[in-house]
Protein backbone atom coordinates (compact mmCIF):
# COMPACT_ATOMS: atom_id res chain seq x y z
CA UNK A 1 0.00 0.00 0.00
CA UNK A 2 2.19 2.91 -1.21
CA UNK A 3 0.81 6.65 -0.11
CA UNK A 4 0.95 9.23 -2.39
CA UNK A 5 2.02 11.46 0.96
CA UNK A 6 4.46 14.10 0.34
CA UNK A 7 5.43 14.51 4.07
CA UNK A 8 5.47 12.62 7.11
CA UNK A 9 2.75 14.15 9.25
CA UNK A 10 0.45 13.50 5.97
CA UNK A 11 1.57 9.88 5.96
CA UNK A 12 0.67 9.38 9.30
CA UNK A 13 -2.61 11.28 9.12
CA UNK A 14 -3.52 8.87 6.43
CA UNK A 15 -2.85 5.78 8.42
CA UNK A 16 -5.75 3.88 9.76
CA UNK A 17 -6.42 4.65 13.20
CA UNK A 18 -5.67 0.81 14.02
CA UNK A 19 -2.06 1.38 12.88
CA UNK A 20 -1.34 5.11 13.97
CA UNK A 21 -0.20 4.59 17.61
CA UNK A 22 2.48 2.14 16.48
CA UNK A 23 3.29 3.74 13.41
CA UNK A 24 4.15 6.62 16.08
CA UNK A 25 5.47 4.58 18.28
CA UNK A 26 8.49 3.21 16.16
CA UNK A 27 8.73 6.74 14.52
CA UNK A 28 9.87 7.76 17.71
CA UNK A 29 12.06 4.58 17.99
CA UNK A 30 13.92 5.49 15.20
CA UNK A 31 14.20 9.24 15.58
CA UNK A 32 15.74 8.53 18.92
CA UNK A 33 18.09 6.21 17.56
CA UNK A 34 19.05 6.48 14.01
CA UNK A 35 23.11 7.61 14.21
CA UNK A 36 23.63 11.58 12.96
CA UNK A 37 23.20 11.47 8.62
CA UNK A 38 20.21 9.70 8.40
CA UNK A 39 17.55 11.81 6.91
CA UNK A 40 13.89 11.08 7.56
CA UNK A 41 11.80 11.58 4.32
CA UNK A 42 8.96 10.12 2.17
CA UNK A 43 10.75 7.73 0.10
CA UNK A 44 8.92 4.27 -1.93
CA UNK A 45 5.12 5.51 -0.85
CA UNK A 46 6.53 5.13 3.35
CA UNK A 47 8.05 6.70 5.47
CA UNK A 48 11.44 6.63 4.85
CA UNK A 49 15.35 6.96 6.50
CA UNK A 50 18.22 7.31 3.82
CA UNK A 51 21.28 8.51 3.44
CA UNK A 52 21.25 11.71 1.55
CA UNK A 53 22.98 12.75 -1.61
CA UNK A 54 24.80 14.96 0.28
CA UNK A 55 26.58 12.67 1.82
CA UNK A 56 26.49 9.69 -0.71
CA UNK A 57 26.05 11.88 -4.13
CA UNK A 58 25.32 8.37 -6.65
CA UNK A 59 21.93 7.66 -4.75
CA UNK A 60 20.70 4.48 -4.86
CA UNK A 61 22.14 2.34 -7.74
CA UNK A 62 18.59 1.12 -9.38
CA UNK A 63 17.43 5.26 -9.24
CA UNK A 64 19.94 7.58 -8.82
CA UNK A 65 17.80 10.41 -8.48
CA UNK A 66 16.64 8.92 -4.87
CA UNK A 67 18.98 8.98 -1.94
CA UNK A 68 20.42 5.42 -1.07
CA UNK A 69 17.83 4.07 1.29
CA UNK A 70 18.24 2.48 4.71
CA UNK A 71 15.12 2.08 6.94
CA UNK A 72 11.61 1.96 5.52
CA UNK A 73 7.94 2.34 8.09
CA UNK A 74 4.68 1.18 6.24
CA UNK A 75 1.08 0.84 7.51
CA UNK A 76 0.61 -2.12 5.04
CA UNK A 77 -3.15 -3.50 4.75
CA UNK A 78 -2.33 -6.55 7.43
CA UNK A 79 0.10 -5.41 9.31
CA UNK A 80 2.63 -2.47 10.18
CA UNK A 81 6.46 -3.24 8.39
CA UNK A 82 9.43 -2.17 9.13
CA UNK A 83 12.61 -2.25 6.35
CA UNK A 84 15.87 -2.60 7.41
CA UNK A 85 17.98 -2.90 4.66
CA UNK A 86 21.06 -3.89 6.72
CA UNK A 87 19.49 -7.07 7.62
CA UNK A 88 19.21 -7.81 4.35
CA UNK A 89 22.93 -7.11 3.51
CA UNK A 90 24.80 -8.01 6.73
CA UNK A 91 24.49 -11.76 7.96
CA UNK A 92 26.13 -10.83 10.82
CA UNK A 93 23.42 -8.38 12.00
CA UNK A 94 20.56 -10.84 10.37
CA UNK A 95 21.93 -13.31 12.82
CA UNK A 96 22.00 -11.42 16.08
CA UNK A 97 18.22 -9.93 14.97
CA UNK A 98 17.37 -13.42 14.79
CA UNK A 99 18.89 -14.34 17.66
CA UNK A 100 17.66 -11.94 19.72
CA UNK A 101 13.99 -11.64 19.02
CA UNK A 102 12.72 -14.37 20.63
CA UNK A 103 14.21 -12.53 24.09
CA UNK A 104 12.05 -9.70 23.48
CA UNK A 105 8.62 -11.39 21.93
CA UNK A 106 6.86 -14.27 22.71
CA UNK A 107 5.34 -14.31 18.95
CA UNK A 108 7.35 -16.03 16.07
CA UNK A 109 9.76 -13.81 13.94
CA UNK A 110 7.86 -12.72 10.92
CA UNK A 111 9.94 -11.88 8.38
CA UNK A 112 11.15 -11.15 4.41
CA UNK A 113 14.74 -10.04 3.23
CA UNK A 114 14.70 -7.01 4.61
CA UNK A 115 11.07 -6.71 6.10
CA UNK A 116 10.14 -7.20 9.47
CA UNK A 117 6.20 -8.22 9.80
CA UNK A 118 4.20 -6.84 12.60
CA UNK A 119 0.91 -8.40 12.86
CA UNK A 120 -0.20 -7.92 16.73
CA UNK A 121 0.94 -4.51 17.27
CA UNK A 122 0.95 -4.67 21.16
CA UNK A 123 3.64 -7.17 20.69
CA UNK A 124 6.12 -4.99 18.81
CA UNK A 125 9.41 -5.06 20.76
CA UNK A 126 10.44 -1.18 20.65
CA UNK A 127 13.48 -1.44 22.90
CA UNK A 128 14.73 -4.14 20.21
CA UNK A 129 14.02 -2.19 17.32
CA UNK A 130 15.38 0.72 18.40
CA UNK A 131 19.15 -0.96 19.20
CA UNK A 132 18.35 -2.72 16.14
CA UNK A 133 18.54 0.73 14.54
CA UNK A 134 21.67 1.88 16.57
CA UNK A 135 24.21 -0.87 15.31
CA UNK A 136 24.45 0.86 11.64
CA UNK A 137 26.29 4.19 11.35
CA UNK A 138 26.14 6.09 7.77
CA UNK A 139 29.59 5.27 6.62
CA UNK A 140 28.97 1.84 7.70
CA UNK A 141 25.85 0.88 5.68
CA UNK A 142 27.82 2.84 2.78
CA UNK A 143 30.36 0.48 2.85
CA UNK A 144 28.08 -2.69 3.44
CA UNK A 145 25.82 -1.28 0.28
CA UNK A 146 28.56 -0.68 -2.08
CA UNK A 147 30.51 -4.61 -1.12
CA UNK A 148 26.97 -6.35 -1.36
CA UNK A 149 24.58 -4.53 -4.36
CA UNK A 150 27.66 -2.60 -6.33
CA UNK A 151 29.82 -5.30 -6.58
CA UNK A 152 29.45 -6.12 -10.37
CA UNK A 153 28.95 -2.37 -10.97
CA UNK A 154 30.82 0.10 -12.58
CA UNK A 155 30.91 4.05 -11.70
Amino acid sequence: MQSTAKTVDEYISQVPETQREAIILLRNVILENIPQGFAEQMNYGMIGYVVPHSIYPKGYHCEPQLPLPFLGLAAQKNFVAFYHMGIYANPDLFNWFTGEFPKHSKLKLDMGKSCIRFKNLRQIPYALIGELVRKIEVADWINVYESNFLKNKTD
